[in-house]
């Protein structure tokens, strides 16, 4: 079992910045893939960015360039790294994780970018 935390979501007027972490616990050794999915009102939930069972970090077009993930392995912690914020990105951002064909969710953290 994975547990996922999510943390750092909150209203931000636009060009502003925020990170998000995301705190896995349990048994997180050979989780595969891991990485950041959102969901905005009346979509559906997209891929953000994440880490690939290689190690490579894959971004959404839409957030190339604007959106950095990254990770520290000895706190089991996985960030994002949200600059220049649209009013686009407004959305419930899910961390997820893969391992073993299951995937992991956490409860999901909302970001709000104001005009």
């Amino acid at each position: 079992q994975v547990q996922l935390v999510e943390s750092g979501g909150g209203t931000v007027q636009a060009g502003g910045s925020l990170r998000l972490s995301c705190a896995a616990s349990g048994t997180t050794f050979n989780i595969n893939v891991i990485g950041w999915f959102r969901q905005a009102p009346g979509k559906q939930r997209e891929l953000v960015a994440q880490f690939d069972s290689g190690g490579r970090r894959n971004y959404a077009d839409s957030v190339e360039g604007q959106f950095t993930i990254s990770r520290d392995t000895t706190k089991n912690t996985v960030y994002l790294q949200m600059n220049s914020l649209k009013t686009e990105d407004t959305a419930v951002y899910y961390c997820s994780a893969l391992k073993t064909s299951r995937d992991y969710w956490g409860q999901g953290t909302q970001v709000t970018v104001s005009p």
